[in-house]
C-alpha cells in the first residue's frame, strides 16, 4: 500500500498553519536556529529553497499520513519508531501485543505507522501502527472493488440477517450471498476463512458488504462449461449427491446437475431415495440423456448393471416352486420381490384353495417370506404371476370322493346369512344349507329363526361344485316330503277347517296342518263380488272351506268358501222341491219346472 495521507481535508493540516506554529528554537549558545537565523544572515535564495524543503517536510508528516519507519526502541509502555522525523515517534505498546499479551516488535523491524499528532515544542510525535494498518486495508478494499479483485477474510460470528467477517475491519456478508444453495447449519460457517469479492462499500460509515456466493458462482460457470464439454450420452461419470426429492436424486457432476429418476435408481422397488442416497454421498452413474442448451442432464444408476428380467424366463419358469419377500399390498393381491429387480403378484384368488380372500393382509403382511409357485411369466411385460394356494394340494379334488352325494354329514353352523347357513365341512370347506333347504313346511324369514351360530346340525350332501368351490347341504331333506301325501290326506271335494294365517287383497292362506296352506282365491270367497277380504276377515279366525284342486309339485292347495254356500243353497232347495206336493193349476206346475231348472243348473 502506497503511503499517502487520507483524503479527508478534516484530517489533513494545512501549511501555513504549520509554518505559522512554528517557533525559532535558541540553541546551547543562546544562538536563533531554523528560518529566523537564515534570514538575520541574508541568505537570500538559499532562504527560499530551504523554507521550501522545510514546508514540504512538515506536509510529509501531516497528521494522518502514512510513512514507513524502523523500531529503534522498546520500553514498558512505548515503542519509539524513527519516521526521519528530528524526534522519534511513539506507539503505544499493546499494539505490538498479540492474543496471548506475547510481544511482536523486534528492534531494526520495518512497520508502517500512522502520524496522529505531534508537538514540536515538546518534540513528541505519537504514531499508530495499527491505525496505519486500517488506512492500508481500506486502499485494498478499495482496489479490489474497483479491480472486481478479492479479500480474504474470517467469520468471526454470526449477525442479524448474515455473517460478521474480519477482513482488516469488519465487514458485513448476507446470508445469502454466503453459499450458493441455503445453508442449514449457519454456526459451521464461523470460524472458518474464505474469500470474498466487495459488493459495496462507504468508507466513512465503516461499511462494506461481501459476498462469497459470486467467487462461488464464478467458479462453478467454470466447471459447468468444463463438465459440458467433457460429458457425452453413454458415458459413466461420477459425482456428488446435492440434494434429494420424493422423485429422484440431484447430482453434481462438476457445475452441472443431473437428475437420478427413482426408476433409474435401481432394477427393484425403491420407496424413497433417501432410502439409498445422503446429500454429499459420492456417486457413480451413467449419461442416459443430455440438453445442452436446457443443461439438463438425465443419469442413470441402474443400467450400470443387466437387465435381471433378460434371463427371468430360464431362472423362473412356470411351474418352479419359489420363495420371496412381500414388499407391497393392494387391494387385489400381493406383491413379492424374487430378487432386486424382479417382482411377482399373487392374486388375492390365488391365495387359498378353500377360503373367500377380500383383502391380502388378512394371509399375509409386508416383509413375510412366502412360499410360491409361478403361474406365468411375461418379461416382456416384467410381470410374473404366482400361486400360493398351489403349494399344497387342492382339497376340493378329494372332497367328491369324501362325501359322495346322499352323504349325512354332521358338522357346526360357522356362519349364518340371509340366506342360510354355513356349515364346516373340512378344515377350510364349508356347506351351504340354503334357506330353502332348511324346512319342507315352515315358513322361514331368516334362518336365525330356527339355528343359532355354534349348533351342531345334521346334513345331506346335495352338490359339490369343485370348479365353483361349491358345498350345497340339506337339512330337510333328512326328512320325507310331507307335500307328496297331501292328496291323499286333502281329497278334492273334502270339507276342510283351517286358520287364517295371512290375508291379502288376492285371497285368504288358511294353516291346514303345520307347513301346510291352502288359499282361498277372492273370487272363491263368496257368491257377491268381494274386491278384498281384508277388513272382513282376520288373521287367527277358523274358517271351513272345499278342497277345490291340489298341484304337490307347486305345493299349491286351492279352496272355496263359496262352494260350501252353494251347496247349502242347493241343499235346502231340493229339501224345499222335495217337500212340495203334486200341482193343483197349472201355475203350480210352471213354478215346480223352475225350480228344478235351477237345481239343473247349480
Amino acid at each position: 500500500m502506497n503511503n499517502m495521507a487520507t483524503n479527508d481535508p478534516n484530517e489533513k493540516l494545512d501549511s501555513d498553519e504549520y509554518l505559522a506554529s512554528a517557533q525559532p528554537k535558541q540553541d546551547s549558545q543562546g544562538s536563533q536556529s531554523g528560518s529566523d537565523a537564515l534570514i538575520k544572515e541574508g541568505a537570500g535564495d538559499e532562504m527560499e529553497d530551504l523554507m521550501v524543503m522545510y514546508e514540504e517536510s512538515f506536509q510529509r508528516f501531516a497528521e494522518g499520513e502514512v510513512v514507513t519507519g524502523r523500531v529503534i526502541s522498546i520500553d514498558k509502555d512505548f515503542v519509539l519508531v524513527d519516521i526521519g522525523y528530528k524526534s522519534e515517534g511513539q506507539i503505544r505498546i499493546h499494539e505490538f501485543m498479540d492474543e496471548n499479551g506475547e510481544m511482536t516488535a523486534k528492534l531494526g523491524d520495518v512497520v508502517e505507522v500512522m502520524v496522529e499528532w505531534w508537538d514540536d515544542e515538546e518534540e513528541v510525535v505519537v504514531l499508530s501502527k495499527e491505525k496505519a494498518a486500517k488506512i492500508k486495508v481500506w486502499e485494498e478494499i478499495k482496489n479490489a472493488y474497483d479491480e472486481d479483485g478479492i479479500v480474504e477474510g474470517v467469520i468471526v460470528h454470526r449477525v442479524k440477517g448474515g455473517f460478521s467477517v474480519d477482513i482488516g475491519v469488519l465487514a458485513f456478508l448476507p446470508g445469502s450471498q454466503a453459499d450458493l444453495r441455503p445453508i442449514r447449519n449457519l454456526d459451521e460457517m464461523v470460524g472458518k476463512t474464505f474469500a470474498f469479492k466487495i459488493l459495496k462499500y462507504n468508507r466513512k460509515r465503516s461499511n462494506i458488504v461481501l459476498s462469497r456466493r459470486a467467487i462461488l458462482e464464478q467458479e462453478r460457470e467454470a466447471q459447468r462449461s468444463a463438465t459440458l464439454s467433457a460429458i457425452t450420452e453413454g458415458k459413466v461419470v461420477e459425482g456428488i449427491v446435492k440434494n434429494i426429492t420424493e422423485y429422484g436424486v440431484f447430482v453434481d457432476l462438476g457445475g452441472v446437475d443431473g437428475l437420478l429418476h427413482i426408476t433409474d435408481i435401481s432394477w427393484g422397488r425403491v420407496k424413497h431415495p433417501s432410502e439409498m442416497f445422503s446429500v454429499g454421498d459420492p456417486i457413480k452413474v451413467k449419461i442416459l440423456s443430455m440438453d445442452v442448451e436446457k443443461e439438463r442432464v438425465s443419469l442413470g444408476m441402474k443400467q450400470l448393471t443387466e437387465d435381471p428380467w433378460v434371463t427371468a424366463s430360464k431362472k423362473y419358469p412356470v411351474g418352479s416352486k419359489v420363495t420371496g419377500r412381500v414388499v407391497s399390498l393392494t387391494d387385489y393381491g400381493a406383491f413379492v420381490e424374487l430378487e432386486e429387480g424382479i417382482e411377482g403378484l399373487i392374486h388375492v384368488s390365488e391365495m387359498s384353495w378353500t377360503r373367500k380372500v377380500r383383502h391380502p393382509s388378512k394371509v399375509v403382511s409386508v416383509g413375510d417370506e412366502v412360499a410360491a409357485v409361478v403361474l406365468d411369466i411375461k418379461p416382456e411385460n416384467r410381470r410374473i404371476s404366482l400361486g400360493m394356494k398351489q403349494v399344497a394340494p387342492n382339497p376340493w379334488d378329494v372332497i367328491s370322493e369324501k362325501y359322495p352325494v346322499g352323504t349325512t354329514i354332521e358338522g357346526k353352523i360357522k356362519n349364518i346369512t340371509d340366506f342360510g347357513l354355513f356349515i364346516g365341512i373340512d378344515e377350510g370347506i364349508d356347506g351351504l344349507v340354503h334357506i330353502s333347504d332348511i324346512s319342507w313346511t315352515k315358513r322361514i324369514k331368516h334362518p336365525s329363526e330356527v339355528c343359532k351360530k355354534g349348533d351342531v346340525v345334521r346334513a345331506i350332501v346335495l352338490d359339490i361344485e369343485k370348479d365353483n368351490e361349491r358345498f350345497s347341504l340339506g337339512i330337510k331333506q333328512l326328512e320325507p316330503d310331507p307335500w307328496t301325501t297331501v292328496a291323499q290326506r286333502y281329497e278334492v271335494g273334502k270339507e276342510i277347517t283351517g286358520t287364517i294365517t295371512n290375508l291379502t287383497d288376492f285371497g285368504i292362506f288358511v294353516e291346514l296342518e303345520e307347513g301346510i296352506e291352502g288359499l282361498v282365491h277372492v273370487s272363491e270367497i263368496s257368491k257377491e263380488k268381494i274386491k278384498t277380504p281384508v277388513g272382513k276377515f282376520n288373521v287367527g279366525d277358523m274358517i271351513t272351506a272345499r278342497v277345490m284342486n291340489i298341484n304337490s309339485d307347486e305345493r299349491r292347495i286351492g279352496l272355496s268358501i263359496k262352494r260350501l254356500e252353494v251347496e247349502d243353497e242347493q241343499s235346502m232347495l231340493s229339501e224345499y222341491v222335495s217337500k212340495m206336493g203334486p200341482a193343483t193349476s197349472s201355475f203350480g206346475e210352471i213354478l215346480r219346472e223352475n225350480l228344478q231348472e235351477k237345481l239343473n243348473e247349480k
